[in-house]
């Protein structure tokens, strides 16, 4: 199984490329479902999830293939998906990776019936899917769950509905969304996840045919097409591998570019980091948006508090990466975790690094700074990974990085963009994502 080893102590200086954002290119390749036309999606970040959806897809009838981009760390899939008579994602593919529950409404949406494995993922606390069955329900389908799998059906097409989420939920929107895309009428929904994921999505959908009004707002009209058609796509760059190199910084100390990113995807981490006494720079590039952050060696950290909420909140999937960072700040940090009850997990392994915290229920207290020295750790899941990369970084010594097939998940080339900037971290045990 492979690991990672770092050196700690050195600041990191240069330049990182970040990759397409992982969140929008999985609803974007389970919209690929709702025509029989060609899709081609690219800047596909190289990760585990991206290659196991594709699978998912393959399973249900989709002729695919990836290419490789740039110097690896991005992929272009091209899609065409026929269908098949008994559309089944199952559990051996499904069990890894909870968006694969994305499939679920294009395929009710276009060939009215679907068989899904209930989602596996990251073990950071319930997500339950009843918000997406629910609302599929509301537009006409009849669902059984049996045996670990979702049965659903529709006679005809899915009927449009004016429909308001019980609370915000990123995957439910992205569902139903796309079975709205070819539902028969004008479906409304309410209280709809505004993650820039999500506008990825429905311009993809637009691209493809669709008519959807009210993109990047908590409200969505979308008028249903009998058929959708194929198009090319490049997705969104990845806000939250962005954000895991800022931190990455803003503990470590250095100045680091990052070439294709979006500010504005960022706005809450780029203001607590400001705050703590980083400077960040936006600045346009000849490969879209940039941004420069720069913490002096010595330099001191304030601490701040933080509250995990939905966006344009501070985005739950950088808590462990900013907790890392508190660990180097002056003071005592509080962080709320506003999104998930099991995402602390990361904490412990903090602690084994010489971290002073401690965790009651939601919140977490972080006394700093303190000193971190290297050792053994188990990642929990992909975003603690990532906070336990970055206090590596911070750690004298070597710190090893166990189970990091959580890290693969979600991040293409991990260690050797941090390598490309001054990082003494390198994979060891042979294996390939």
């Amino acid at each position: 199984m492979d690991r990672l080893v770092i050196q700690g102590g050195h600041p990191l200086r240069g330049r990182i490329r970040v990759s397409g954002a992982k969140n929008a290119a999985l609803p974007c390749l389970a919209a690929a479902l709702l025509t029989p036309e060609p899709v081609v999606l690219s800047n596909l970040p190289a990760v585990a999830d991206i290659r196991t959806m594709v699978k998912v897809l393959q399973a249900l009838g989709t002729e695919a293939s990836l290419a490789s981009e740039g110097e690896g760390f991005e992929l272009t899939a091209t899609l065409a998906c026929a269908g098949s008579e008994d559309p089944k994602a199952p559990y051996d593919l499904v069990k890894t990776m909870r968006a694969s529950i994305l499939v679920l409404g294009p395929l009710l949406a276009r060939f009215g019936k679907a068989t899904v494995s209930l989602p596996g993922g990251c073990a950071i606390g319930a997500r339950p899917v009843n918000l997406h069955l629910e609302a599929l329900e509301r537009m006409g389908a009849v669902i059984e769950i049996s045996h670990g799998y979702i049965h659903a059906s529709v006679k005809g097409r899915l009927k449009a509905i004016d429909h308001t989420f019980e609370k915000v939920s990123v995957g439910a929107t992205e569902n139903i969304l796309m079975a709205a895309a070819l539902a028969e009428g004008t479906t409304v929904l309410r209280n709809a996840a505004l993650e820039p994921e999500i506008g990825d999505l429905a311009q993809l959908l637009v691209e493809m045919g669709a008519q959807i009004e009210g993109i990047g707002t908590g409200t969505l009209t979308i008028v249903g097409a009998a058929r959708l058609h194929g198009c090319e796509h490049a997705v969104i760059a990845d806000r939250i591998e962005a954000g895991t190199y800022l931190c990455a910084v803003a503990a470590a100390c250095g100045d680091v570019v990052l070439d294709r990113c979006e500010p504005e995807h960022l706005r809450s981490l780029l203001d607590l980091l400001e705050r703590t006494g980083c400077v960040i720079t936006e600045r346009e590039g000849q490969d879209g948006r940039q941004l420069r952050i720069q913490r002096e060696c010595g330099q001191k950290l304030r601490s701040k508090d933080v509250t995990t909420l939905p966006f344009p909140g501070f985005p739950t999937d950088l808590q462990a990466q900013v907790m890392a960072v508190m660990t180097q700040a002056c003071g005592i940090s509080v962080i709320n975790e506003g999104i998930f009850e099991n995402r602390f997990q990361h904490a412990m392994e903090l602690e084994r690094l010489g971290a002073n915290l401690r965790t009651d229920g939601h919140t977490a207290i972080v006394a700093g700074p303190a000193d971190l020295t290297g050792c053994t750790v188990m990642a929990t899941d992909l975003r603690a990974s990532a906070a336990l990369v970055i206090a590596g970084l911070v750690a004298q010594g070597e710190t090893i990085v166990d189970r990091i097939y959580h890290l693969d998940r979600g991040y293409a080339g991990l260690e050797k963009k941090l390598q490309g900037v001054g990082a003494r971290i390198e994979r060891v045990g042979g294996g390939k994502v």
